[in-house]
């Protein structure tokens, strides 16, 4: 089985990178983490990127200032070195030009704890929690210009309680993302996700069984 090559890139702790690594460590997995790239040089998640045994580089994206183009010619010329073929973002702080997202259109993954299209953006924990919305969650999505947006390849829903704030809430949906975020790659290697205009259609996908109610009055 050819592995698909996929770079994480990242600007902090890294806990989906890390969720990803764990799950490309099996060995029926379709892709294996070639690259971590940072734009900080000091991200928690390199450390633990090294010590997965996960080649890392940093390329500072502050000495770029507004020069967007600038720093994604240097990231684009590391993803050619290193033979990349897919890209998930995992908590990475900087966004793209129009240019860049186009040419990696159908190839990068995002993930982002809502459901989307609600509540994209900053804070989705606390926007959720002042609409007192019930249930909320995690997508992951191919990436687009806009932020936030982008096809929908995945989503995983949580309950959301009277007593959740934004940091227990945070916790709960990330236990979901570090689910769905390996199954949507895995998807997109084998080939199963299809863009049919702006939406995402998986090859093989039935209705799922499960459904969540909340909240659940005794």
């Amino acid at each position: 089985m050819m592995k698909r090559r996929v770079a994480i890139l990242i600007s902090g702790r890294g806990s989906n990178m890390a969720a990803l690594i764990r799950a490309a460590a099996a060995a029926d997995f379709p892709a294996e983490i070639s690259l971590v790239i940072s734009n900080k040089a000091d991200a928690l998640g390199l450390e633990r990127a090294k010590a997965s045994g996960v080649n890392t580089l940093v390329i500072e994206s502050k000495p770029f200032g507004k020069d967007r183009a600038g720093f994604e010619k240097v990231l684009q010329a590391a993803l050619d070195q290193h033979g990349i073929e897919l890209i998930c973002l995992g908590g990475f702080m900087r966004l793209f030009t129009a240019e860049f997202t186009k040419a990696w259109y159908g190839r990068m993954l995002n993930i982002h704890p809502s459901l989307l299209p609600l509540f994209p953006g900053l804070d989705p924990h606390g926007q959720a929690l002042r609409a007192g919305v019930k249930l909320s969650g995690a997508t992951v999505h191919f990436v687009i210009p806009e932020t936030d947006a982008g096809p929908i390849v995945m989503q995983g829903a949580v309950p959301v309680s009277d007593y959740d704030t934004a940091d227990t809430l945070s916790e709960r949906i990330l236990e979901v993302e570090h689910r769905i975020y390996p199954e949507a790659l895995r998807l997109l290697a084998i080939g199963k996700v299809r863009i049919e205009g702006d939406v995402c259609k998986t090859d093989g996908s039935g209705p799922s069984e499960n459904f969540l109610v909340a909240p659940v009055v005794g």
